[in-house]
């Protein structure tokens, strides 16, 4: 009976140690699969960020396009109103001139109403 019990006792130390094995080989496959769902995750994450950067300068590209064209027409638009503003001074000028010469010299006298005698 002893060299039973012995010969139970190694299949139980044996089997202990390959299941040892089997949970050892189970941690190293996972810690395996974790670093490379980690590196997947970066390159992912990697491509994510040059896709949308792409997108993002295709979005500055398209909506600065139309920023110029409307800064180009608000120069055009004040460069017109410019010029009414210098041809309609050019037409009034003679006018105002003699507007201005006789409101400063045509003075009248006259008591100023705080004034007590």
């Amino acid at each position: 009976m002893s060299t039973s019990n012995s010969q139970g006792i190694n299949t139980l130390l044996d089997a202990e140690r390959e299941a040892a094995k089997i949970v050892q080989k189970a941690k190293q496959y996972r810690v395996q699969r974790l670093k490379d769902a980690r590196s997947e995750a970066a390159k992912e994450i990697e491509e994510l960020k040059a896709q949308k950067n792409i997108e993002y300068q295709n979005f500055v590209a398209q909506h600065s396009g139309e920023s110029d064209q409307s800064l180009s027409k608000v120069d055009q638009e004040t460069e017109a109103k410019i010029q009414e503003i210098r041809e309609a001074a050019e037409k009034n000028k003679e006018i105002a001139i003699e507007k201005i010469m006789k409101a400063i010299t045509n003075v009248e006298t006259k008591v100023h109403k705080n004034y007590q005698v």
